[in-house]
Formats: structure tokens, sequence, C-alpha cells
């Protein structure tokens, strides 16, 4: 039972009463499962583009006048990737990957003799985590040295810097970058940036307008006990706690730009590897305007057709289109009275696009691409993850391992009509495809809740591309070892 105090610090949250009233549902019932039809392959779901596809795409976007801005989530910190190194230094053990880290480190662009010469290896591992030297335990990745170059060391942040210089450039020099940060670190990032602005500026030949966006408090979800009670802290507050990346949403809702380029921050590489990176974004922004036009020119000919009265043109458009929808989106309808079906085609044509680029799965964990049936009967190309799928399914291991690509965030995303309205991108969110997980507050138990994740149920209703694109564009940092590949390391 929520008191007028609780009612209080829901309204101070930017949280109602009605979506607190939901969120406290689903820890009850749970989230429904997603019908799978199957996983998304080359077969049917996965374009894998022609030379002459590629040389089309290359051409939209070089002939291209939109606005392109470049979005990272960057607001988590670092402790994951140093979890290993954590665990040695915490016990005073050493394991294998604390053993490597120590071995390697002159290799890390992070190294320096003054910091790290004539230290044991405990003493090594301390000075990376801890304040009196680095601090990298509680720093987030975009501010960790990734590269060393020959003049200069590169954060990931900075990597993301030079990419947008290569890819995101608009006609009058602009870079626009939007970066999601954790309020605790914003300072930092602002340091850094204009620490090495004028120097990346004048270096590319471009000016950058830099966006650093915050997680409103308003996507926050309460926590609750382990009966499902609202969770009350000492003082007897309500815990909320963040509601996952899918609460970005609402941070590219508020984007004034055609087009997002959506990349994680730890996905980056030398500027030595990064020629094939900048080729793909370009083709992927290419195929993504071929997709825009084309469902405009539908739209707009539907209606005239539709304002005519025409039987027989309308009822050709509509045949086109499904047919389009079915090979570019994987979007066959259900069965509806015919009267009804040019409104249904208008609906499942005028929504965000986004192309989301696919790399051959190599037993990375998480995401891929599926085949889903939606809400309404139609079928629709989603990226899942396994708690999505019902474990209790005996398919749900046979689909995951039919899969033959991985999700790696890589995604080229049209958030404007026809008109260069933007579209309310709220609306388009599967509220329903959440998950549960247990956690702890204070050495107490409970529950949270985190909302769809940004490009599974947050972009749910989209119409999506998949695209294969070559390995070489993935290169996460999940784990600081990882520093070590030959795409970070250099040639």
């Amino acid at each position: 039972m929520l008191t007028i105090k609780d009612m209080e610090q829901l309204s101070a949250r930017g949280l109602t009463m009605e979506k607190v009233d939901r969120q406290l549902n689903y820890y009850k019932t749970g989230f429904p499962y997603l019908q799978v039809i199957s996983a998304a392959t080359p077969q049917k779901g996965i374009t894998v583009m022609s030379q002459s596809e590629i040389d089309a795409a290359f051409a939209a976007y070089s002939a291209n006048k939109l606005k392109i801005t470049k979005f990272v989530p960057a607001s988590g910190a670092a402790s994951r990737m140093f979890k290993d190194i954590f665990a040695a230094y915490e016990s005073g053990i050493m394991n294998k990957q604390s053993e490597i880290f120590v071995e390697r480190i002159r290799d890390f662009a992070f190294y320096s003799p003054e910091l790290f010469d004539n230290c044991s290896d405990m003493e090594i591992l301390g000075k990376v985590l801890g304040p009196e030297g680095l601090n990298y335990g509680v720093r987030p990745k975009g501010q960790i040295l990734f590269h060393k170059y020959q003049h200069e060391l590169r954060t990931s942040f900075e990597e993301h810097l030079v990419e947008g210089a290569l890819y995101a450039e608009t006609p009058d020099g602009r870079v626009d970058i939007t970066i999601s940060v954790s309020e605790e670190h914003l300072n930092g990032f602002r340091q850094l940036f204009y620490s090495v602005k004028d120097k990346y500026e004048k270096r590319y030949g471009v000016k950058y307008n830099i966006n650093f966006t915050l997680q409103s408090p308003s996507t926050d979800i309460i926590a609750v006990t382990e009966d499902n009670e609202p969770f009350r802290k000492d003082d007897g507050t309500l815990l909320f706690r963040p509601g996952g990346h899918g609460a970005l949403i609402d941070n590219i809702n508020k984007i004034d730009s055609d087009i997002l380029i959506i990349k994680n921050i730890d996905n980056v590489v030398k500027e030595d590897f990064i020629e094939q990176t900048v080729l793909w974004k370009k083709i992927l922004v290419g195929r993504l305007i071929l997709c825009k036009e084309r469902n405009y020119r539908y739209i707009n000919a539907l209606n005239n057709a539709l304002k005519l009265g025409n039987k027989s043109e309308i009822k050709m458009f509509t045949d086109d289109i499904r047919q389009y929808l079915s090979k570019m989106y994987c979007v066959d309808l259900p069965d509806v009275e015919e009267s009804m079906l040019p409104e249904l085609l208008l609906k499942k044509l005028d929504r965000p696009i986004r192309v989301c680029g696919m790399v051959r799965n190599l037993g990375e964990p998480g995401g891929g691409p599926f085949i889903v049936r939606d809400k309404d009967g139609s079928t629709s190309l989603q990226i899942l993850e396994s708690v999505q799928l019902n474990p209790d399914d005996s398919q749900t291991s046979r689909l995951f391992a039919s899969g033959t690509h991985f999700n790696p965030v890589d995604l080229v995303c049209s958030i404007t009509d026809e008109q260069g309205h933007k579209f309310d991108l709220s609306q388009y969110v599967d509220e329903s495809s959440g998950f549960i997980s247990s956690k702890s507050y204070e050495g107490r138990k409970l529950k949270a809740q985190e909302l769809p994740g940004l490009w599974n149920g947050a972009m749910s209703d989209w119409n999506t591309v998949f695209v294969e694109v070559p390995l070489i564009t993935f290169n996460p940092v999940k784990t600081v070892l990882d520093l070590l590949r030959k795409e970070h390391l250099g040639l």
C-alpha cells in the first residue's frame, strides 16, 4: 500500500501512479514470452548484399542531405571489464586472467613505467583499480585508455570522435554526437572532450557538436521484496532502480535528427583497422535511405489512389506493398477485410525504420535476430535475448542453436516521417517485453525490473532490416584482456 509520502516521492521523480501500478503488476504476473517463428538467417530475414546493392547504398549515402546524429550509450562503468582483476585483488590470489594481465601490462595503452615498474603483481592490480593509481575500478569505459599510437593515447570516447568525423559529417562540416552518461561521470566526460576537441577538429577538418544526455529519473523502476511488496529503505522511502538501457529510448526521442547511428562505447578499433567499419556504416546508412524513400513512394501512391477511389490502382498497390513488406521487412500480415487492408498497410509503412548490421555467430553472448509473431497477428524481425523466450519450451534451445548471426549493436535508424516530422518513439515500444532479476540492497534481497531493451522491445514496432556485415566491424571490449587483440594493439 502506497502512502501520501510515497506519492510525493513518485511526483518528484516524474513517475505516475499508473506507471508504478503497471510495474508492480508485472512483478506478480511476469512478462509474457514472445512467439518466435524462427531464427532470421540469410535464407529468410538477413540480407547478404550483392555488389550492385552495395553500390546503390553507397551512392545513396554519398548523395545524402539528411541530418545524421551518432548516438553512443556510455553510462556503464568499467567494473565488469575488470571483473577478473577485481576477484584476484580482493582475494589476494592471482587467477589466470590476472596473471596474463600482469605479464602483458606493458602492452596496454594505460601502462606507464612511473606507475607500474618495480611493483609486485598485487600492487599492479591495485594501481589499475584503486584511487592511488588509475582508479579504473570505478571509471566508465569511455574514459579508459584503449589504444596506443606513436604520438598519442586514445580512450574509446576519442575513437568514437574519430569515427564520427569519418562517416557522420554534415555538408557544413559539423559532427553531431549524443552520448548517454551517468551523472557522476558527466564532468569527467566534459573535461575529456574539451581536452581533445581542438586536436581532432583540426586533424579531421570538422566541428564537433557533442551533447551529453542523462537517463531521466522518470524511467526508474520501483523495486520490490521477494513477496512483491514495494521495497523500502531503512528510512521508509521507496527504492527505485535505473530501468536499464531500454530507458534510453526517451533520450533518443529528444534528439533532433533524421538519422541516428547507434553503436556501443566499447566497440571500437585502432585507426589501422577502421576502413571497413567506416565503409559499412556508410553502406548501412545508404540502405536505410533507400528503404525510407521506397516507403514514402508507396505511402504517397496508395494515398493518391485512395483519394481518387480507383479500385484497380488500390488493389495493385496493396498487392505490391504486401510483397514489399514481406520481402524487405519480413512483415507478413494477418487476413483482414479488404476494406481495412489499405489502412493497415499505411500503418506498417509509416513508422520508424532501423537497419541493423549482423555478424556471423561465433559464440559471443547476447541477442540475436529472429522472426516473431506480433500481437496483431503479423510477423516482424526482432533482436531477442534468451530471457525473452520461454525456457520450458523445448524449441527454445533449438531456435538459438539454429541462429547463424549475432547482434553487435550496429544500428542506423530513421526517426522522421515523409514530411520530416519526428516520430514519437514512445508509441513504438512493447511495454510488455521487460524482464525481472534478483538483486540486493545493503544485504537485503530484492526483485528488480528492467524496461524493454533499447534494441529489443523499445524498438519492437519499428520496420527492421538485418544486413550481414564483416566481423572486423565488431570488436567489443568486454574484458580488459580483449585489448590484447590485434584490432586494439594495432599492426
